[in-house]
């Protein structure tokens, strides 16, 4: 079975034909821009050379209409017609306590999706017209829909409940979900299997970081506990995200510059993290050419990065009674070996030891743990788009 895979923003859409038998990825790209001047969609077949072409996209059912193109054009498509796809995952940011795990989309589904846009108001609604695009086109294809929070789930509720009156949890639904729940899946399993042993008698500690970043406790093959909460700005200082706040800095600040909670919280979710710290920039390279350049504030901003990652590490080793693997992935997981080490240092008192020469990888599974160390670091490579498919194609098959 061919599956396409749709990751739909407010006014994006990324997507990927995988082969489901060889798990091939036979094409990919991303349209950017959609119902703004200049919109553009960039389109690589497998073994191809990426081109990028603006056109028009007035709404997202016209950039699914695109992409339906560019997979069947003669000369950059990847299969013959539209009859080839088998089945379409939609990546949907927020399920609320409705789904704990992937299901086939119905009209209940969609009302339950809706019905949490409170909880991921930028994220949902564009979740859903990306689903509605795709069913004008394909209204015969099956569809399922992958959460993000479904993992995490299985959260007790010691790990989920925030101390506040606990009337706002029952009407409101006002608890921690935690975030990136496909990949804090697949880099835990995927750990289990290079390591040679059962997810089930492991305790794992996941570090997905990227521009957004969260930190996830899986014990014995459950999500026991993860650094996003209500919505993915609570935990790790990220790219444009503060993470952790003393709450009374929002009316704080409100006050104080005369803005709305809502522009604060704005702030918060765009302004800060790492670009706001610096005033540089969000990416971590441009953070790492200016500590390389001399930048003393550059450098703090990292080192505060990694004491935020090694202080959840610490906490979540708590959380289990112990910690056997502890493994980095997403962008700069996978490919920056400098923080790596930096977290490392934060790791020494459970006996945890990164080898300098085996940290130098990037973008490959890797052990970077020296062979006496207790317990085993790695690096495996995140690939949420496979998981996606794989979810699709078992409830589909």
């Amino acid at each position: 079975m061919k599956v396409l895979v749709i990751n739909c923003g407010s006014s994006s859409l990324k997507y990927q034909l995988i082969d489901s038998k060889t798990e091939e990825v036979l094409a990919k790209g991303l349209c950017e821009r959609i119902g703004i001047d200049g919109s553009m969609i960039t389109h690589q077949p497998a073994g191809g050379e990426k081109k990028t072409e603006e056109i028009p996209m007035p709404d997202h059912t016209e950039a699914v209409k695109l992409v339906i193109e560019r997979l069947t054009d003669e000369k950059v498509g990847v299969i013959a017609s539209l009859d080839e796809i088998g089945a379409v995952g939609h990546r949907i940011v927020h399920g609320g306590e409705s789904f704990a795990g992937s299901v086939v989309i119905d009209e209940n589904v969609l009302n339950a999706i809706k019905e949490c846009s409170d909880l991921a108001p930028l994220h949902n609604p564009a979740n859903l017209i990306g689903i509605d695009s795709c069913r004008k086109i394909m209204p015969n294809v099956p569809m399922v829909a992958v959460f993000d929070t479904a993992f995490h789930q299985t959260m007790p509720k010691k790990a989920y409940l925030y101390g506040l009156p606990y009337e706002y949890y029952e009407k409101y639904k006002v608890r921690r979900y935690g975030f990136h729940g496909t990949s804090h899946d697949f880099v835990s399993k995927r750990a289990a299997e290079i390591l040679g042993k059962d997810r089930k008698d492991l305790r794992i500690i996941v570090c997905h970081m990227g521009n957004g970043a969260s930190v996830s406790a899986v014990k014995y093959g459950e999500s026991v506990d993860t650094s996003m909460g209500l919505t993915p700005l609570e935990g790790l200082i990220m790219g444009t995200r503060s993470g952790d706040l003393d709450p009374a800095i929002i009316g704080f600040l409100a006050e104080k510059e005369n803005l709305t909670a809502s522009e604060v919280i704005d702030i918060c979710n765009k302004k800060s993290g790492i670009y706001g710290m610096t005033g540089i920039s969000s990416d971590f390279r441009d953070l790492l050419k200016a500590i390389q350049e001399g930048n003393e504030q550059a450098k703090v901003v990292r080192d505060a990065y990694a004491y935020r990652v090694g202080k959840y590490i610490g906490a979540y080793t708590a959380a289990m009674g112990g910690v056997d693997v502890i493994v980095f992935t997403a962008g700069i997981g996978e490919n920056n070996s400098m923080i790596r080490g930096c977290i490392g240092e934060y790791m020494e008192f459970l006996g945890t030891k990164i080898d300098e020469e085996k940290n130098k990888v990037a973008g490959e599974e890797a052990i970077i743990s020296t062979d006496d160390s207790k317990v085993t670091v790695m690096v495996v490579p995140t690939n949420e788009e496979l998981a996606i498919a794989r979810e699709t194609v078992r409830l589909t098959e």
